[in-house]
């Protein structure tokens, strides 16, 4: 009898003539993730006058199941920008891993500005900012959609453009992209995407936003979708881009949340009404 592993479960060569593997032979591409199983939901980002607000939360969804709540999905790339993910949390490593390496390269390709007599060379700031990594990732994203095989995400990239001023993308897994005073990924798309047009539905609303309205806006979302989708949680990740840096909070909670009005609500539980 043949014991190794690769014949357990088949059946018998001596009675039922040897195993036609030949279907397993192919010569199309790699493919990696075909069907995304463990996934990450919204991720919502508004422009204010000073840069940008982005927030999603913790969890990783196995497909119904809340299995992982404590995944980041909010990423800095070169303390100059922020990529939030939403879909395939696989695909989500792997970027990260490939940002990683890009933002490596891009540190050791930086050369000295100027030289001072105390310390030496001055380095220049990174030249990827959020305009120069949304264009990057749009082609990452269409190339590998032209391989049929693509990144299963959806990702935001927030931060400051060329000229410093607030930068908000799309990037989708088809490799569409596209600019927006306000931006959602997933269900935040139908349920969130309403709240923040009303607060900055063009550019120039945008730009008259302060940061506190922006940050509450955001909150205010992320709230709705708490409530309202099945796959998110009440501990997120929330980012602010300015002028002056990233400021990155990663275990943010939603104020004490309950469920206490369903009491309110007619036919709810054994209540008499």
């Amino acid at each position: 009898m043949d014991h190794r592993p690769q014949a357990w479960g088949r059946p018998r060569d001596d009675i039922y003539g040897a195993y036609d593997g030949t279907y397993l032979n192919h010569n199309g591409p790699k493919q990696a993730t075909q069907s995304p199983v463990v996934t990450g939901t919204s991720v919502i980002g508004i422009k204010f006058k000073d840069g940008v607000v982005i927030a999603a939360d913790n969890l990783a969804s196995y497909g119904s199941l809340a299995r992982f709540t404590d995944v980041k999905r909010l990423r800095v790339f070169l303390d100059t920008s922020i990529v939030g993910f939403g879909g395939d949390v696989s695909d989500m490593q792997f970027l990260d891993r490939h940002l990683n390496e890009l933002a490596i390269e891009e540190a050791y390709e930086t050369e000295p500005l100027a030289t001072t007599a105390e310390d030496g060379a001055v380095s220049r700031p990174g030249v990827l900012n959020a305009a120069n990594l949304h264009k990057y990732l749009q082609r990452l994203f269409y190339a590998r959609r032209n391989k049929f095989d693509p990144l299963w995400n959806q990702v935001l990239v927030a931060g400051l453009d060329a000229a410093s001023r607030p930068f908000l993308s799309s990037i989708d897994l088809r490799g569409t992209a596209f600019t927006s005073p306000s931006l959602a990924t997933g269900f935040g798309a139908m349920l969130a995407q309403p709240i923040l047009r009303t607060h900055a539905p063009t550019e120039e609303d945008a730009a008259k936003l302060t940061r506190e309205q922006a940050v509450n806006a955001v909150k205010e979302c992320m709230k709705v979708l708490y409530y309202r989708d099945a796959r998110s949680l009440d501990r997120y990740s929330i980012a602010v881009v300015t002028k002056e840096g990233i400021e990155l909070k990663e275990d943010e909670q939603l104020e004490k949340q309950s469920w206490a009005f369903a009491e309110r609500i007619k036919g709810y539980g054994t209540q008499t009404v």
